[in-house]
């Protein structure tokens, strides 16, 4: 195989499984990121005031039922077992997060079995909602009015700074509903944290002599010529300059302070009342239970609308913004020798294990169409999809 000269525009998982799989294959990459670190928005430090790993833009729980995955991020990494268990403080009392037999007895004073609690679940459902289009409507078919205002609803108006009757039912499409006491936030088979954080993990990955990492390092159309092909990782309206518009994001916002103790016993605290402004409070340390510290560190969220110079966290996928995504669709498939990958080069809000195996299959399939002399799609999925 001709050994080629590929570049990475982006240090974050994409760009880091992208460039290790074709390194191995004897090509030439260079990774490039804007950020003085790697592992975009995954990345992790300790704290200094209190030693505490911390996820610095919010926390990331790897979980998976895809065994190559999983895998895969043992070979860079020793996972410990880590179950995400949530809480949320509403209307004065905490509750377990998803929806479970123990907050339906909670809530409603009930001491109610499985069965039971089916039944009247299905009696506080509206019926006659047939065909949710909205998250509110999406909500109010399966749990009622009553759970829907207290746990989803202002939540959902802090998260995506809108009515929940103007966000797609595709939100909420698998609402989590168990009716037994199992308050595990995931039902994915694998679960766990890399044991000293994800910014290892991807510095393992890109440890390989055919890759050169440049961090610090922002990329324009311009600098990818002179390669045989760019894998961007970036924001797809950023790489053609926002000619068409700016695609809309949420962004958050942290407050970080610091406890002497155990501040709230859980690592994650939703706050759904509206007259809360943050959206949840995570304490780090809870993010790594196998490690033991006096002080804690804690991170107060706070989403708002995303402005230039912000960190774009969550893809705003409505009308307006989905028919500037299509234009810009258009507009990638006019090029050569890219291809657009991850969250910000696709806008799709992608967990870390759904990014790992696109950035893998992204990576197999140009193995196999330099062989063949192929010309690489532009995208490996549909964006629009």
């Amino acid at each position: 195989m001709t050994q080629h000269d590929i570049l990475l525009v982006g240090a974050g998982l994409s760009g880091a499984v992208i460039g290790r799989e074709l390194a191995e294959a004897g090509h030439r990459v260079v990774v490039a990121d804007a950020r003085a670190h790697v592992a975009g928005n995954c990345h992790s430090a300790r704290d200094e005031e209190t030693q505490v790993m911390v996820h610095v833009y919010g926390p990331h729980i790897f979980h998976t039922d895809d065994a190559d995955v999983w895998d895969y991020v043992n070979r860079f990494a020793k996972f410990m077992p880590y179950k995400n268990r949530v809480k949320t403080t509403a209307r004065g009392q905490v509750f377990s997060l998803p929806i479970n037999l123990h907050t339906i007895n909670q809530f409603f004073s009930a001491t109610m079995r499985p069965d039971e609690a089916r039944d009247f679940m299905a009696e506080k459902g509206d019926a006659s909602i047939v065909d949710p289009q909205t998250f509110e409507e999406q909500a109010l078919r399966f749990v009622g009015r009553d759970l829907y205002e207290t746990f989803f609803k202002g939540y959902t108006v802090k998260q995506w700074g809108c009515a929940p009757t103007d966000l797609p039912a595709s939100i909420l499409r698998r609402l989590p509903v168990r009716f037994n006491y199992d308050d595990d936030y995931f039902a994915h088979r694998f679960q766990g944290m890399p044991q000293n954080g994800y910014t290892e993990m991807v510095e393992a990955m890109l440890d390989h002599p055919n890759i050169e990492v440049r961090l610090n390092t922002e990329i324009r159309r311009e600098d990818a010529s002179g390669y045989d092909h760019v894998f961007n990782a970036g924001p797809i309206d950023a790489w053609f300059g926002h000619r068409l518009g700016r695609l809309a994001y949420r962004t958050l916002d942290f407050r970080r302070f610091t406890y002497d103790g155990d501040y709230q016993g859980c690592a994650v605290m939703n706050y759904p009342d509206i007259d809360v402004p943050w959206t949840r409070i995570t304490e780090h340390k809870h993010f790594s239970p196998w490690e033991s510290h006096d002080g804690s560190v804690l991170y107060e969220e706070h989403s708002r609308a995303c402005g230039p110079g912000d960190i774009p966290y969550y893809p705003i996928r409505l009308v307006t913004e989905m028919q500037m995504l299509g234009d810009y669709v258009s507009l990638a498939k006019q090029g050569n020798h890219i291809t657009f990958v991850g969250r910000l080069g696709t806008y799709r809000y992608l967990d870390m294990d759904v990014t790992i195996r696109e950035a893998l299959d992204t990576a197999r399939l140009y193995l196999g169409h330099a062989v063949q002399g192929a010309r690489m799609p532009v995208f490996f999925k549909n964006p629009l999809a």
